[in-house]
């Protein structure tokens, strides 16, 4: 069946970096965009970033552009997010998803703090 595994969560200070990975098994992943979602205590999900199937487009939340980027390796089923400058406001639970499948993983815990 569809499954996504994030992992390369943790605590970092404010103006570090994390690498966030996204294991994909159950379907075909270089026919399908990917997405990284958000969800920090008290709030709604967000969506972050996004990618095309090839990897040959991506977009980004307004709040993550310039800090944050989104690559796949197709032939190892990954997807990442490596994100920069992070700020306490990064803080949430990021998941990954197929975009068009309803499928979420478990999601990384995320927290930047001094």
């Amino acid at each position: 069946q569809v499954r996504l595994v994030e992992s390369g969560g943790g605590l970092v200070q404010p103006g570090g970096s994390l690498r966030l990975s996204c294991a994909a098994s159950g379907f075909t992943f270089s026919s399908f965009a990917m997405s990284w979602y958000r969800q920090a205590p008290g709030k709604e999900r967000e969506l972050v970033a996004t990618i095309h199937a090839t990897g040959g487009s991506t977009t980004y939340a307004d709040s993550v552009k310039g800090r944050f980027t989104i690559s796949r390796d197709n032939a190892k089923k990954l997807v990442y997010l490596q994100m920069n400058s992070l700020k306490p406001e990064d803080t949430a639970v990021y998941y990954c998803k197929i975009i068009g499948r309803t499928t979420w993983g478990q999601g990384t815990q995320v927290t930047v703090s001094s």
